[in-house]
């Protein structure tokens, strides 16, 4: 594909990735006038939000794998049309019932997307700094989405109503087909044509999707409520009998030596450290600037456009940082700076405002954003044929979006431990449940830069020699021997 077409594709996958983040949190906001119209019962409303990231988490894996084997290009049409399909029902849904039905097939099309755009985007860039340069706009984009769905969310409630939110999909998702035939590479299918690995497929699926339940439902009920421990035991049982299937069966869903990459299994462990760290900043922030400086939902919002703003610009020069000081460098300063900026956030102050005590460490915050996001995707995609492009999208999509449910789980599970064991005015304990939120997100930076002390990167291929030049300075002469 020529040079300016694989920009525009990736224009096109950028806008795709903002939409699917956007829809994890522009439902929040939504959510009370939601409840009011449909008469829904708290109960009920928290898995309107929570029905989106259980299916959405559930299917990542899969749909990475059906990417590799049914052709990237079809599956990401697919999810768009499924997304924009659900959001109709969405928006038309008159019960609890099929309003949570539809987020349920929302998460199913934006997982099929999400694991095909990444893939795309691998498959159009080969390693090296174009694809560094493409992953840093995928992340500025998807940062972008996580920041804009609340002051999105409050506009469109307020000024269309909250069946806006789901309309806004539609015209997106259908919007978004059109080109994406005509800039998309076909591809073709590129997995092995020998079978379908179906036990596999059941029950990777099974556990993932019981395993997001499980934690969203820790972070609602607690870690030790009934539904919590049974659906976690049981999503551990079912992915035990993915791995023994995955061992056993000759063409597996995800070929067991793929995890023999140490620096694959290190990057994705990465990716989830630092969803889980830094994802729940943005729900606390705002709750923050609602519940203790009274502002109203969309201004909450907007105070975190700054951050966004910065993600933008810093995203779009990681390319350069990683060829200057080495991918493992960079990595390891952007978790670095995760945990200066939250132990920075965690100063909060009951009387304070968002001029002293927000805006300045969520600027950190944004620089560190893209830092760890782009240098994770780049590890976890690192050595990755082109028939495994899928695969390795849906891993590293897997990991980020399970660091966020667990991050969110536990981070406010820390912060109501915290906020009921403080006697005092309200606002006071609200704001030193949030400290202690951001100091134990500020913990897990902390070990996560320590990780990235372990990681192998291999070493690029020196460019030829000029005439009278010399080739590039390879940073990273450590090599994983399980690389191909």
């Amino acid at each position: 594909m020529a040079a300016p077409d694989r920009w525009r594709a990736l224009a096109l996958l950028a806008c795709t990735q903002f939409v699917l983040i956007l829809d994890t949190s522009i439902i929040n906001v939504a959510a009370p006038s939601i409840g009011s119209d449909l008469d829904i019962s708290p109960a009920e409303l928290s898995w309107v939000a929570n029905a989106y990231l259980v299916s959405f988490g559930g299917l990542l894996l899969l749909s990475g794998r059906a990417a590799d084997l049914l052709g990237r290009r079809r599956l990401f049409v697919a999810g768009l049309g499924t997304l924009a399909a659900a959001s109709l029902l969405g928006a038309l849904a008159g019960s609890a019932q099929l309003l949570i039905t539809a987020r349920v097939v929302q998460g199913m099309g934006a997982a099929m997307a999400a694991a095909a755009a990444l893939a795309l985007l691998l498959s159009l860039f080969d390693d090296g700094p174009e694809r560094h340069k493409a992953l840093g706009i995928f992340a500025a984009m998807a940062g972008a989405g996580g920041a804009a769905g609340t002051v999105l969310g409050g506009v469109l409630t307020s000024w269309l109503g909250w069946e806006s939110t789901f309309a806004l999909n539609v015209v997106v998702g259908l919007g978004l087909i059109l080109p994406a035939r005509r800039l998309l590479p076909a591809g073709s299918r590129t997995g092995d044509e020998g079978g379908f690995d179906l036990p596999g497929a059941v029950s990777v699926t099974g556990g993932l999707a019981l395993l997001a339940y499980a934690l969203v439902n820790a972070g609602e009920s607690g870690w030790r409520d009934p539904v919590t421990l049974v659906t976690g035991a049981l999503a551990v049982v079912l992915l035990t009998v993915f791995v023994l299937v995955e061992r056993r069966v000759r063409h597996p869903l995800v070929p067991p030596a793929i995890f023999r990459r140490r620096t694959l299994r290190l990057a994705n462990v990465l990716a989830g450290m630092w969803q889980m760290s830094l994802f729940p900043m943005f729900f606390l922030v705002s709750l923050y600037l609602q519940a203790v400086l009274g502002y109203e939902p969309v201004m909450g919002g907007l105070g975190l456009l700054p951050l966004s703003v910065v993600v933008v610009l810093v995203a779009s020069t990681t390319d350069r940082l990683i060829g200057r000081f080495g991918l493992r460098t960079v990595m390891c300063a952007g978790f670095v700076l995760v945990a200066i900026g939250l132990v920075w956030q965690s100063l909060l102050s009951p009387s304070g405002s968002f001029v002293a005590d927000v805006l300045p460490p969520s600027l950190l915050l944004g620089i560190a954003l893209p830092l760890v996001s782009v240098t994770t995707a780049v590890a976890a995609t690192l050595g990755t044929e082109r028939d495994e492009t899928g695969l390795a999208s849906g891993l590293v999509n897997t990991s980020q979006q399970f660091g966020s449910v667990i991050g969110l789980a536990l981070l406010s599970g820390v912060a109501a431990a915290r906020t009921s064991a403080v006697s005092g005015p309200r606002d006071v304990a609200l704001t030193e449940g949030f400290s202690a939120a951001f100091l134990a997100g500020a913990a897990l930076a902390v070990v996560a830069a320590l990780l990235t002390l372990r990681l192998v990167v291999p070493a690029a291929p020196a460019p030829e020699k000029g005439p009278g030049g010399t080739g590039a300075d390879d940073r990273s002469t450590d090599r994983d021997p399980a690389l191909p």
